[in-house]
């Protein structure tokens, strides 16, 4: 859901209430200790609501205003909306974007090797590595999160930034940009630390800042009961097939490349953990 308001406890919201679900605007008061906030559902423009709640603030007859067709009945968000509330989802897209064709999709080793968890080398055709140590006592910090810019195809790219647009946006207005912040780093640096591990410095992809989106969102859900994200159930059937498909070499055969099926698996558990943490920070905030 996404926040409209917040009001002093002694404002009286009941009149304006009543006339959303009147126009069946789906929405929900949260009182606080010192406060009340408005929130509305993703499918509502919190900015044609907020109008409305101003007019009705100075005594207009909402019923008479040819505002209220448009703003209760909004097949989805306004895009203009969303990309001002979610600037930082827009970013991680707008840099893999850039990046990825920046490197040739992996045919620019020169480039790519400068974002790549450690440092490799190419010599007489093989890559050798430096290590993650190296990364670590060069102060290049930058390589421990970077490689979740690096895509090797077109589906590979094109699947992950629409679910960091659909899923990142959601979390980032509902909890705030803050905890979206967090949890990129913390997913994206454990994934890429877990893959390294598993199989060396030559991966790349956000699909494990996706799953940690998907797992998160999913578990965020079940146990929250007014700041949803509004993902179905079913998010977690598609997870746990993805993941059987990845690790029994399905997708690989259909021709997506390599798949860091270790980077999506930490990445989905480092979306549950996170879970209580982004918590803390959203209470703490309000």
């Amino acid at each position: 859901m996404i926040k409209v308001i917040t009001v002093p406890l002694r404002e009286d919201l009941t009149e304006f209430t009543q006339f959303l679900w009147k126009y069946e605007v789906p929405h929900r008061v949260i009182e606080t200790e010192h406060s009340q906030e408005l929130w509305v559902a993703h499918t509502v423009s919190a900015d044609k609501i907020y109008e409305l709640y101003e007019l009705w603030r100075r005594g207009q007859n909402l019923d008479e205003i040819s505002l209220v067709s448009h703003a209760t009945k909004v097949s989805g968000p306004d895009f203009i909306h969303t990309l001002k509330n979610a600037w930082f989802s827009a970013l991680l897209i707008i840099a893999s974007v850039v990046l990825t064709f920046a490197i040739g999709f992996g045919d620019n080793f020169d480039l790519l090797r400068y974002f790549t968890i450690a440092d490799v080398l190419l010599r007489d055709g093989r890559p050798y590595t430096s290590g993650i140590e190296a990364t670590i006592e060069s102060m290049e910090y930058w390589r421990l999160f970077s490689p979740m810019f690096l895509h090797f195809s077109a589906p590979h790219i094109v699947f992950n930034v629409l679910w960091i647009w659909v899923v990142g946006t959601r979390i980032e207005i509902s909890l705030g940009r803050g905890v979206l912040i967090a949890l990129v780093l913390f997913t994206a640096l454990v994934s890429n630390l877990a893959q390294y591990w598993e199989a060396g410095p030559l991966f790349g992809g956000l699909s494990g800042v996706v799953f940690a989106y998907l797992g998160f969102a999913w578990l965020w859900d079940r146990t929250d009961t007014h700041l949803r994200i509004g993902l179905p159930p079913a998010i977690m059937g598609f997870l746990l097939v993805w993941l059987a498909l990845g690790y029994t070499g399905t997708l690989e055969a259909m021709g997506l490349g390599a798949i860091a099926n270790t980077a999506h698996l930490v990445g989905m558990l480092a979306g549950f953990v996170f879970v209580p943490v982004a918590r803390f920070m959203v209470k703490r905030r309000d």
